[in-house]
């Protein structure tokens, strides 16, 4: 039995998900223009687009055929919440804006009728006594003295107020029918929008192409590991600290859970900053502080599984701290580890002791003496600490700018500035290591912490006070049997 190889070029990252789908966990998937993907017995390779691009829809890389007659196909989807730039979406999230304008609008005049229908209310029985004083002047004006004309003008006095509450009403009654109007045109709007969309539940429908995604996103995490071939262009998602930190979402919780973690500086720090979302992150509020107990050295932490992973102030001991509980729940010397700027990357900062995150698990980057200055990786158990493998690489530190772990595979860049590339790879799973050449683009010219995070399949920099971002290209090797 002959085993062909499917090399498919994957493209993983928060902005499109890649997968292998098989035909028996989708039946079929029909495209606006048309093209179909089912279950069925042809080999014949699809190289279609449902969308013009993978940032507009779906999109088919290729297709092939299992030993079974199954349809095996890799697929790039749109970024999540495609429905959001449906035309109608869009319309809809318009008319609810209006609707809760007008809600408001009609809130305000409620309270505002109500405290002035009160004031109509209290002077009711003024108006009747100043009406009943002008009928008996106008009867008999004899009764009229200076005592009872001055009590009469003191009265209408007391009424004036009254003038500016009934101009309210008469605003407050053309506002109303403007609110009239507009519900009148939102409605006609509604009924167009319901006929265009026929008998489908807009609704149902978007709830479907989440499901979808939340399935071809387990798919993506099944596919697992795949070698790096390409990073994209940067994206920045904020400006702030100074020139050297790190920041972080954790590497393993569920992708409910959106926090983002801010450490400033690179060494002596114990401040903390826990934001609730990547959006408040950018905003630079709802955050709160946590105070470590002891300070930490370099840029290298990672937080994992709820815990931040960071190197002591001075020491080679590494220290897990618990979000939640607020406390150091282990720490351990890692062997040998130089530390204090001994075994530093290029630019510095007590950056020692990186450690780092991938689908394999918790890993500490360092060096020693023995290791005369070259890369050592080790990989931890997250609870102890232990080391529980340890891999020389050969690579002298200090030649490095910074490096990442991803599927077990440590990759290195040559330089933190400007020019800077992915120069030199260390697989653990087979002790080999291959130069390589993968530019990315160095835009703020100085990296002092540079993370992959295997949850979302991207890169977190800190490129000279700025925060920074830049998506993965993995390049996969499915096999498939065939008779």
């Amino acid at each position: 039995m002959s085993v062909p190889l499917l090399k498919i070029g994957a493209v993983l990252s928060t902005m499109a998900m890649v997968t292998n789908w098989m035909s028996q966990t989708l039946p079929s998937l029909v495209g606006l223009n048309g093209t179909t993907i089912s279950r069925g017995g042809t080999s014949e390779r699809i190289v279609s687009a449902l969308y013009p691009s993978p940032e507009e829809g779906w999109q088919i890389y290729s297709s092939a055929q299992d030993a079974d007659g199954k349809c095996i196909c890799t697929v790039v989807a749109p970024a999540q919440n495609m429905c959001n730039r449906d035309p109608r979406s869009r319309q809809l999230r318009q008319l609810m804006e209006k609707v809760q304008n007008i809600t408001q609008s009609m809130e305000v005049l409620d309270l505002r009728t109500y405290r002035d229908l009160q004031y109509v209310r209290d002077t009711e029985n003024l108006m009747k006594t100043v009406d009943g004083k002008l009928k008996t002047a106008s009867e008999n004006p004899r009764s009229l003295n200076p005592k009872s004309f001055q009590e009469l003008k003191d009265k209408v006095t007391q009424l004036l107020p009254l003038l500016p509450v009934l101009e309210q009403y008469k605003t407050d009654a053309r506002m109303i029918l403007r609110l009239r109007e507009e519900v009148r045109n939102l409605s006609l709007v509604l009924m167009a929008i319901q006929e265009e969309m026929g008998a489908y539940d807009y609704e149902e429908l978007r709830q479907r192409v989440l499901l979808l995604e939340t399935r071809l996103h387990s798919c993506m995490q099944k596919l697992g590991c795949g070698k790096l071939t390409g990073v994209s262009n940067p994206i920045t998602i904020r400006a702030s600290g100074s020139r050297f930190g790190s920041w972080m979402t954790d590497t393993m919780i569920p992708s409910s859970d959106n926090r983002v973690w801010s450490m400033d500086g690179y060494f002596k720090g114990r401040r903390v900053l826990e934001y609730r979302t990547m959006n408040d992150f950018m905003k630079g509020q709802n955050f709160v502080q946590h105070l470590l107990p002891h300070p930490w050295a370099g840029t290298g932490h990672v937080v994992y599984n709820g815990s931040l992973y960071y190197n002591k102030y001075q020491s080679n001991i590494i220290i897990k701290y618990h979000f939640r509980s607020r406390s150091v729940l282990v720490q351990r010397s890692l062997s040998g580890a130089g530390y204090n700027n001994t075994f530093p990357y290029s630019w510095g900062g007590s950056s020692d002791i990186d450690l780092m995150a991938d689908e394999n698990g918790l890993w500490a980057v360092y060096t020693t003496i023995p290791n005369a200055g070259n890369i050592v990786i080790s990989r931890l158990e997250p609870q102890s600490l232990e080391v529980l493998q340890t891999w020389d690489t050969g690579f002298p530190k200090r030649s490095a700018g910074e490096s990442f772990m991803i599927c077990g595979t440590l990759y290195v860049t040559n330089s933190h500035l400007a020019g800077a590339k992915i120069y030199f790879a260390y697989y653990t799973n087979t002790s080999t290591y291959e130069y390589t050449d993968i530019p990315f683009h160095n835009q703020y010219s100085h990296i002092s912490m540079m993370d992959y995070n295997p949850r979302e399949r991207v890169l977190y920099t800190w490129n000279n006070g700025h925060q920074v971002l830049y998506n993965v290209t993995l390049f996969q090797v499915i096999k498939t049997s065939e008779d």
